[in-house]
């Protein structure tokens, strides 16, 4: 049985679980929207960014080797020449640059340069310390909690959409 599933005692409660958290998480985004979080953090790393090219900036930092285009798209989760603009927007501005792929002399891969490492540092050290902040009050226990449980959700709807993807699961019908 599964919580999909109309026969288990259990999907009711799960249902309502997910139900009460969405509006929250909803809730949460659009707070941080409206608070231009993002934009602030981005001022106080000395970054005139737009969103999307900052956004490309930090898939490139959170990897761990320079990313063809396509594989920032991916990561992303845009289309190629979306990354390829931004891309070339971040090369104008010496945060990254193009290096030859070992393993195919026809293909590049995009890196950060070293001022692009520190733009995107300053970024992370200034959105980490505002959610450090933000739960700076919560115990021990609630601040591991919350990032075991939202490293344990991202997985798990991560792979549930890749099932999606493969053709291998349907969403559960709507009630």
């Amino acid at each position: 049985m599964t919580a999909d599933s109309p026969d288990d005692p259990g999907a009711d409660e799960q249902a309502a679980a997910v139900w009460a958290a969405l509006p929250r998480l909803a809730q949460l985004s659009n707070a941080m929207t409206r608070g231009r979080l993002a934009e602030r953090a981005a001022e106080a790393a000395g970054l005139a960014l737009e969103r999307p090219a900052l956004s490309a900036l930090m898939t490139l930092h959170m990897a761990d080797r320079p990313l063809r285009i396509g594989e920032i798209a991916e990561r992303m989760q845009v289309v190629g020449p979306h990354v390829t603009r931004q891309v070339q927007a971040l090369e104008r501005r010496g945060l990254v640059h193009r290096v030859g792929d070992p393993h195919d002399r026809r293909a590049s891969l995009i890196e950060a340069t070293t001022e692009g490492t520190r733009a995107a540092n300053a970024y992370a050290t200034s959105m980490i310390g505002w959610f450090t902040d933000a739960i700076a009050h919560w115990p021990d226990q609630d601040r591991g909690d919350l990032g075991r449980l939202l490293a344990k959700l991202a997985d798990d709807v991560i792979a549930r959409l890749a099932l999606l993807d493969d053709g291998g699961g349907a969403p559960p019908p709507a009630t």
